[in-house]
């Protein structure tokens, strides 16, 4: 474990809600020294009302069609019951707006400080007045609109002391989310050593809340802090089985993921009832810039990094062309892996294995998939030089391209979940999914090519290990040839559960490519959403998850690649017999 974790020695808690290395809880009280508490984890301070304020910021918008910034001012007077363990709290909420219609994602509005004094009737009145106008998401469980409604990440901006007027000091913490992937909405100034965060909606669409990923710096050294993520749209997580976010620093540039013991995952009562996820930790390098995530970010460019140096090795088995452009014209990227007489025309009998990822921008663990795949087959092993041979692979490896780049979770820029569109996609609010369809239909028209395969890389926010969805035929036989390279999958992947995987034709699901492609291809076409956990997987005979890093994620790709020889049996092409395990 890196340094920051071990320096935290268990002397702060989110006010009595768990313990840092200590057995027993903590909390913090209003003079900010540690008293030790033998009440539950849910045992909290009482806090005068009127007495602590929070100043919260908003930047101006991405680059979306939003024409002006709002910045919201609120006060908290926050009153916790020790009795009950239970607390209540009344908000008084300002608004104001500031002329800022750049048009810059790097663009940022001022910033409005203040203090109020809590008025505990109006508050509660406005709060149910904002219960009242907010709208459910029966699909998603999430809500619009109220301290949602954010449409900008937050740019370079410091968070000081409600009411403080001097020069900036060292421990005012600067936050930025303005940079690729970056996704940061707002901060709200709790105390000096804690922060309420709000995730930013997915551009045009306030229904999905859930990537995150942001910069600190300007910290002080042994700084302790508390950040609350409090604007989560989904109930079900991860962070209740033990996941924790990715953190990594400029001078430890690799990510880690913080321990799961300064993690906790609640539904808050000052917060709407929402889930809050809330995490310590520890600065101990005054000149790092720290930056956090919810899983390992892998971003546009580089996907764009990685293709440029695959073409600069002129592998002549491996064709890179640009299928078409998104609203923001970035590439859409198609890369052909197979034997190089056949790029352009191929051999009837050689079968196709289509593959796509990233159609959900923030469910990053399917891009290290996808290159692993891709890795794996442009290598010199013996198994990925017979499956060239007889077998065409066609990979484009980034479907949502603005979706990534902006920082969004599930939809593109114009707010759409490209994922329920295929149906009827349209050229010019879809055009990535709209040049894929095109793609994948003219070749299901020609008699040369036989598309034996479709699949779709995701990434899954409530279950482990990877596994996959399939689609339900009346044909019982097809119904045992579709569970064939799941079970094949199964055995060379450890991490690969097939009790996991399932066939469905949910109803919800028909505008997905899994369902969509499965009714238009034929009876000998199989078409598979991969899914992997955000967070771990448990193998045969574990006792405790084991987390995904980057490179366990390519590995799961590799043996997605490799199961090909065992379903098309070609394993006895193999020369002299040699292992044929992939490296792991």
């Amino acid at each position: 474990m890196l340094d920051w974790f071990d320096s935290y020695l268990g002397c702060i808690t989110i006010t009595g809600i768990f313990s840092l290395g200590t057995s027993s809880p903590f909390i913090i009280t209003s003079q900010v020294e540690c008293k030790k508490r033998s009440s539950s984890f849910f045992s909290v301070p009482t806090i005068v009302p009127g007495k602590y304020h929070s100043c919260c910021y908003q930047s101006s918008p991405l680059s979306s069609g939003y024409e002006h910034t709002e910045v919201y001012r609120h006060a908290h007077a926050r009153t916790y019951d020790n009795t009950h363990d239970r607390m209540v709290g009344s908000r008084h909420t300002q608004r104001c707006t500031d002329g800022d219609d750049s048009a810059s994602p790097a663009s940022s509005c001022s910033v409005a400080v203040a203090t109020h004094r809590a008025r505990p009737l109006l508050c509660n009145r406005m709060e149910r007045k904002m219960e009242e106008n907010t709208v459910r998401d029966v699909e998603t469980g999430s809500e619009t609109g109220g301290e949602d409604a954010l449409v900008g990440n937050v740019n370079k901006m410091m968070v000081s002391p409600p009411g403080y007027s001097g020069a900036p000091r060292k421990g005012h913490l600067v936050f930025d989310a303005c940079f690729e992937s970056g996704n940061l909405g707002r901060v709200d100034y709790i105390s000096e050593f804690e922060f309420d965060l709000f995730i930013r909606p997915d551009t045009c669409n306030p229904r999905f809340r859930v990537w995150f990923n942001f910069t600190v710096e300007n910290v002080r050294e042994t700084q302790r802090v508390i950040f609350n993520v409090v604007n989560f749209s989904k109930t079900k997580s991860l962070y209740r089985d033990g996941m924790s976010p990715v953190v990594k620093s400029t001078s430890r540039p690799k990510w880690q993921r913080l321990p799961a013991k300064n993690v906790y995952y609640y539904r808050c009562p000052d917060h709407r009832r929402n889930y809050v996820m809330s995490f310590a930790f520890c600065f101990d390098r005054e000149d790092d810039v720290y930056q956090f995530a919810y899983c390992y970010p892998y971003t546009y460019s580089r996907l764009q990094h990685y293709l440029a140096s695959l073409d600069r090795r002129n592998l002549p088995y491996l064709q890179r062309e640009q299928l078409g452009l998104s609203v923001q014209q970035r590439r859409l990227d198609l890369l052909t892996i197979t034997n190089s007489d056949h790029h352009q025309s191929p051999e009837r009998g050689k079968k196709l294995v289509f593959l796509t990822a990233r159609v959900h921008p923030g469910e990053s663990p399917a891009s290290f998939i996808c290159q692993g795949v891709i890795d794996f087959l442009v290598s010199q092993h013996p198994v990925a030089q017979i499956l060239r041979d007889h077998v065409i692979f066609k990979i484009v490896p980034m479907l949502n391209p603005d979706g990534v780049y902006l920082g969004n979770y599930r939809c593109s820029l114009m707010g759409f979940d490209l994922n329920r569109h295929w149906q009827d996609p349209s050229p010019w609010a879809h055009p990535t999914l709209h040049a894929v369809k095109q793609l994948i239909v003219q070749m299901n028209q020609d008699p040369r090519v036989s598309l034996e395969f479709y699949i779709d890389v995701h990434a899954h926010s409530t279950m482990l290990n990877g596994f996959m969805y399939g689609n339900v035929f009346e044909d019982e036989e097809r119904v045992h040839r579709q569970a064939v390279f799941p079970r094949l999958l199964c055995q060379n992947a450890p991490d690969f559960s097939f009790s996991n995987t399932s066939f469905n034709r949910d109803v919800v699901k028909a505008g997905t490519g899994r369902r969509f492609l499965g009714g238009l291809l034929d009876d000998t076409s199989y078409c598979y959403t991969l899914e992997v956990s955000f967070y771990s997987y448990m193998t045969a005979g574990s006792t405790a998850p084991v987390p995904y890093t980057e490179e366990t994620y390519m590995k799961l790709g590799r043996n997605v690649a490799r199961t090909f020889l065992d379903y098309y049996k070609l394993n006895n092409l193999i020369k002299d017999n040699r292992p044929i395990h992939i490296q792991r």
